[in-house]
């Protein structure tokens, strides 16, 4: 503000305005910013690294794949330099384990084409190319599917890797057209993830920016217990979920308080993390009581989450009348910090939808960190990459992360075997 703009101001909102700035800022603990933009603390208040007084110490377990076996036995007696006879009898005294990367080469066959002369007819016969399509194999293509998805890494860099690690130079032209073909054999499996979606009782979703032929554009994901679907698309509005789902409604939707995330259930649960950092921050700005005892109150919603699986009925109901409860007078208590009307007003408007996780005991979380865990190497790749050159390479890396996003939801799934599994398949 201009000073001849503050000189009209009044001394309530004088007031105001500079009770604001004094507010914290606000870091990853207490809004949605990431952990990067926290400042550093000043080196003589940091806590020390390294294991903690009391940490039980572990150390790195063997190897079950063992290429060779070499048995190594003392020649001479360290206390009396005796020679030891290769007779004496031995006995096991421990295992030293060294473990090296052989040198990776690309394997190149070249299929020599031959061509004979039929001697009744005379036609010339020429063998069939005995390998169509692409020169590139499956396992190539696997490989720099998944360190360009999953490793962030840029076509200049990829083209460097792919020199330095194996012996392969290869355009940024070819790296596209070989990305191109690889990500084209993960559209069936993102159908069936689909299909999947549009069946489901529980869904949550979330989005992000994302940088898109130079344009902003969105990152949205969509999670239910079988599936994990990714989409990319230049708007954040909620048509992007009606072409998802395509007129299916499920039971229940989970998401943040976004708008275009609202409506899209029969009943909404509201992610109480997102709620959860707000109240973190309206406790450090202010001194009223108010967000305390919403602290507490979200502390117990989280408690009840934890265990709800594991409750009865009677008693799940009887544990969120209680909370109901406990909230009404929070809600309705009289202040004058406008954090905490604001977060009074915000419960409010969500109040229908801040228990809904009782009435579906172990389906429904009670947040929405799932799907922020499944956005944050879209995150990744907007912050190492700046975004996508064309909308197909958007499309093509979110059909990639759906399948191999499904598939981890099974136990033990590897994002690599995945990717190999659906390129050669």
């Amino acid at each position: 503000m201009q000073r001849d703009e503050l000189e009209h101001l009044s001394k309530a909102e004088l007031i105001e305005l500079v009770l604001r700035l004094q507010r914290p800022e606000k870091t990853s603990r207490t809004s949605s910013k990431p952990p990067s933009t926290d400042r550093k603390e000043r080196r003589e208040h940091a806590k020390p690294g390294g294991a903690k007084p009391g940490h039980e110490g572990h150390s790195r377990p063997l190897s079950d794949d063992v290429s060779e076996r070499v048995a190594h036995r003392p020649d001479v007696c360290p206390c009396c330099r005796m020679e030891l006879a290769p007779g004496l009898p031995t006995e096991a005294a421990g295992v030293w384990e060294h473990i090296e990367l052989p040198a990776v080469r690309p394997r190149v066959v070249h299929h020599h084409r031959l061509a004979v002369r039929c001697p009744g007819c005379g036609t010339r016969a020429v063998a069939p190319v005995p390998v169509s399509g692409t020169p590139f194999g499956p396992r190539l293509h696997a490989v720099a599917t998944y360190l360009k998805t999953y490793q962030a890494l840029s076509y200049e860099r990829l083209q460097a890797a792919l020199a330095d690690l194996f012996g392969l130079r290869l355009s940024q032209g070819g790296l596209m057209n070989l990305l191109r073909r690889a990500q084209g054999r993960f559209q069936p499996g993102r159908e069936t993830a689909v299909a999947a979606l549009r069946r489901a009782q529980v869904v949550a979703s979330d989005e992000t920016g994302v940088r898109i032929e130079g344009c902003t554009g969105y990152h949205w994901v969509f999670r239910c217990q079988e599936a994990v679907v990714h989409q990319p698309a230049p708007t954040r509005a909620a048509s992007v979920v009606r072409d998802m789902m395509d007129g299916h409604r499920p039971a229940v939707w989970l998401s943040d308080r976004y708008s275009a995330q609202q409506g899209h259930g029969l009943a909404q649960q509201t992610c109480l993390a997102h709620l959860a950092r707000n109240v973190a921050y309206a406790v450090e700005a202010s001194d009223d009581p108010v967000p305390f005892r919403l602290k507490l109150w979200l502390g117990s919603a989280f408690a009840l989450a934890d265990a709800a699986a594991g409750l009865a009925a009677s008693t799940l109901a009887a544990k969120r009348r209680a909370l109901e409860r406990r909230l009404d007078p929070i809600l309705a208590a009289p202040s004058l910090c406008e954090l905490t009307r604001a977060l009074q007003a915000k419960l409010r408007r969500a109040r229908d939808q801040l228990l809904t996780f009782v009435d579906w005991p172990g389906q429904v979380e009670a947040t929405n960190n799932a799907c922020e865990r499944d956005l944050r190497p879209a995150v990744i790749q907007r912050k190492v990459t700046n975004g996508y050159r064309a909308m197909w390479a958007a499309q093509g890396e979110a059909n990639v992360r759906t399948v191999v996003d499904t598939a981890r939801l099974a136990p033990n799934a590897s994002v690599f075997g995945t990717i190999l599994t659906t390129v050669t398949a």
